[in-house]
């Protein structure tokens, strides 16, 4: 509960918040805690607040409250928020790509946007003060395929490794090609548990995306028991590999194709 002192402006009742551990607000609970106060006088508090760098706007009507430790440069890791954000939208996610291998200890340098998955209509890129949010569209959120990290502010939802690696090669465009998925997954791959290598796993994903995935990990990786956990499962669950291009944009007639899976090799595969 809040005391009458510390409700009686917006700027108090923003630290109050604070105080409790809670580093996100919506002008819902605002207009929920000040009944008496003008859209306008709301309006011009939370400039002020914003102003100040006290409290930054990562979504239309979603505040993110600036604590002392970040407020030089006023910018909150979205690791701090991204899961009330979402809750917020009503939006199932993970946090994927770049950002989830960053967590698993895969990512030579933190990544300059922050990627999460999340199912359709699709959602806007969000910019903010240098920090960029990355929305990618998919038709569900797999549920049985994440996992829970705990972060300073509570807990986030992040595609297990293996998916994140699936999710490396499907989504490879957006974060520099394949190239940079592979470079990536040669770390990421250390956390990958054969077991979690199932039906479940590849009965979710494109097969085009499981054979340039077992490709990379046979062929640049050199993983030969993980390339043959994939291969065995994609057996076991009775998909059909056809002939398909490394590289999707790049030509692929009177190029060689890799027998084992079915990959014609138009691309070249570089590891930092």
């Amino acid at each position: 509960m809040f005391n009458t002192k510390a409700k009686s402006n917006i700027g108090n009742w923003v630290y109050e918040l604070l105080t409790q551990g809670k580093n996100t607000f919506s002008v819902r609970e605002i207009r929920k805690a000040f009944p008496g106060l003008s859209e306008i006088a709301v309006k011009r508090a939370l400039n002020r607040l914003s102003a100040k760098n006290r409290i930054v706007s990562v979504h239309k009507g979603f505040y993110v409250i600036v604590s002392y430790e970040y407020a030089a440069k006023g910018i909150v890791p979205p690791l701090l928020y991204v899961d009330n954000l979402m809750r917020f939208l009503k939006r199932p996610y993970y946090v994927s790509l770049l950002s989830a291998a960053s967590l698993y200890g895969a990512a030579h340098q933190a990544p300059q946007v922050f990627f999460v998955n999340t199912t359709f209509p699709s959602l806007r890129p969000s910019l903010k003060k240098g920090t960029k949010i990355k929305y990618l569209s998919i038709k569900e959120a797999p549920q049985h395929l994440l996992t829970r990290k705990k972060t300073e502010s509570g807990y986030i939802q992040v595609s297990s490794p293996e998916l994140t690696a699936i999710d490396l090669i499907n989504f490879s465009k957006h974060i520099g090609g394949l190239s940079r998925a592979a470079t990536v997954l040669k770390e990421l791959c250390e956390n990958i548990r054969p077991e979690n290598i199932n039906e479940e796993l590849v009965t979710f994903t494109k097969i085009a995306t499981l054979q340039r995935f077992g490709y990379i990990v046979d062929k640049i990786l050199h993983l030969d028991e993980l390339a043959d956990t994939i291969e065995g499962v994609c057996k076991k669950a009775d998909l059909k590999f056809y002939r398909i291009p490394l590289m999707t944009t790049a030509k692929r007639k009177g190029l060689t194709c890799d027998e084992r899976w079915q990959v014609i090799e138009n691309s070249l595969i570089e590891i930092d």
